[in-house]
């Protein structure tokens, strides 16, 4: 009954039922007492009546004077709540009655269980009295007295308009103190939810509640919340400092690493024109010297200048990619519906040289139109596949499959072969820079396609993961973000 009610009214309405019901206990004890003793009461006083009776209509019993026992019995015409009254020989025979105009006769009386001198019966409207007449230590006849109980239904309705009475004046004054209270213990609770509710809304920690004049868990209450805004204040103060120093020192790494930028930015320019001359120069020279003088060279010199010409070339390939992996980490992408089944046909074609004369097996599955840069998307594609052709180049019958699943909505795009494979302890390898599973002389490479294929993957958002197992083959897994939903291009 206090739910959705605010905390003034609901200490009012708890004061007021509280009253209520100490004052409906109390006043229902009290009707109970009264009404055991007021019928204890009543039997004592019929009980009385019945004696006296009994005592005045022994003689007439004794004689057989039937007019002098109706005579004794009109006496109870004195008492308003009498309905009749009779008496009765030993045998149960009417010796005399009386009944108050317009009562009914009621038949004879209740049975005086043995060894009893009377036997009462209490109804709604009515109580029985039934009671020996004896002498000398006989029974000589029956008193038997009928009386209603209006005194009693009256006394219950004056009862219960006192109750009513004193319980509207119990609640008007639990009314009045619960709003004398109100002053001392809910205001201040209300104002403090107020201040609350302003605080969260204006997210002004300065403010402070007023310290209530008393003492007690209110005043405790008030002083808590003091010191907990007190403390929000101040950690958000050291917050913002701390907020202003992480600003300044990153503008002061963004001016570090921009001045690194453009010093990379310099290194590249000078190994994309200052080291690829002297490059040039040893392989063209090497060149010059084996044509003109390798047939008077030795064996051992002959091979010596061979060697210098592949890490002359090397070196050249070196340079290419790592400013190929530079330009791509400054190229900004532009985003654009992209069929990647077409993309892969075309690299693929542009891969025919490097596996003419061995005979692969192209599983090119249905593949999705993503969101992203084609040209970048391109070099990824070109990466993976050369891998796949290359590691492959081992297996009789070489197998490259390219697919793509779906994953928590994502398109997962996959590239398969089952050629020379690589431990997968050291799977996370794989996409650094120089990093190299194989040794040179069984496959050539730089180390740094991979490290470039997951430079674009992050620069769309997306992340790049391999499997692998030695001699068993491996797979590339990448994800991008769909152009729509459900948006596939089935070949």
């Amino acid at each position: 009954m206090f739910r959705g009610h605010s905390i003034s009214r609901r200490l009012t309405l708890m004061n007021m039922a509280v009253s209520a019901s100490a004052l409906l206990l109390a006043c229902a004890a009290f009707f109970a007492y009264d009404l055991y003793t007021f019928r204890a009461n009543l039997e004592r006083n019929r009980s009385i009546q019945a004696q006296i009776i009994g005592a005045n209509t022994n003689a007439a019993l004794a004689f057989d004077d039937a007019t002098s026992a109706e005579s004794t019995l009109s006496v109870l015409r004195a008492s308003p709540n009498i309905l009749a009254a009779a008496v009765y020989t030993p045998d149960g025979k009417l010796f005399a009655a009386y009944n108050r105009p317009g009562v009914v006769d009621s038949g004879p009386p209740p049975p005086i269980p043995a060894g009893e001198m009377q036997v009462v019966s209490m109804g709604i409207s009515e109580m029985k009295l039934a009671r020996l007449i004896v002498l000398d230590g006989k029974p000589t006849g029956i008193v038997y007295i009928r009386s209603d109980l209006l005194e009693l239904q009256g006394r219950f309705l004056s009862y219960a308009g006192i109750v009513g009475l004193v319980l509207v004046a119990s609640l008007l004054a639990a009314w009045l103190i619960s709003s004398l209270s109100r002053q001392t213990i809910s205001k201040p609770i209300v104002q403090l939810a107020g201040l609350a509710n302003r605080v969260s809304r204006e997210k002004n920690y300065g403010i402070r509640a007023s310290q209530a004049a008393e003492q007690g868990e209110i005043a405790t209450l008030i002083r808590s919340f003091n010191e907990m805004l007190e403390q929000i204040q101040q950690r958000d103060a050291a917050l913002g400092k701390a907020r202003d120093e992480l600003e300044r020192r990153v503008e002061q790494r963004t001016a570090q690493l921009a001045a690194a930028n453009q010093e990379l930015e310099a290194f590249s320019y000078s190994v994309s024109h200052d080291l690829r001359a002297p490059l040039r120069h040893i392989d063209g020279f090497s060149a010059v010297l084996s044509q003109k003088y390798g047939p008077t060279l030795d064996p051992a010199a002959q091979q010596y200048l061979g060697r210098i010409r592949e890490g002359a070339k090397h070196m050249g390939h070196l340079i290419d990619d790592l400013l190929n992996m530079a330009r791509i980490g400054r190229q900004e992408a532009i985003m654009k519906p992209t069929d990647t089944r077409t993309v892969v046909n075309v690299v693929i074609d542009a891969l025919k040289p490097e596996y003419e004369g061995r005979h692969i097996d192209w599983r090119i599955k249905t593949l999705p139109t993503v969101e992203c840069d084609s040209g970048l998307i391109k070099v990824v594609f070109a990466n993976l596949l050369s891998n796949a052709v290359k590691y492959s180049r081992r297996k009789e019958n070489a197998t490259i499959e390219v697919g793509h699943f779906m994953e928590a909505g994502m398109p997962v795009i996959y590239v398969r072969d089952n050629g020379a494979g690589f431990e997968q302890t050291y799977a996370d390898k794989l996409f650094g820079v120089f990093q190299r599973l194989h040794r040179t002389e069984d496959f050539e490479g730089t180390g740094v396609g991979l490290a470039t294929v997951r430079r674009i993957i992050e620069k769309h958002g997306g992340r790049i993961w391999a499997q692998g197992k030695v001699d068993d083959g491996a797979t590339f897994f990448f994800t991008l973000k769909p152009s729509g939903p459900g948006e596939v291009n089935h070949a």
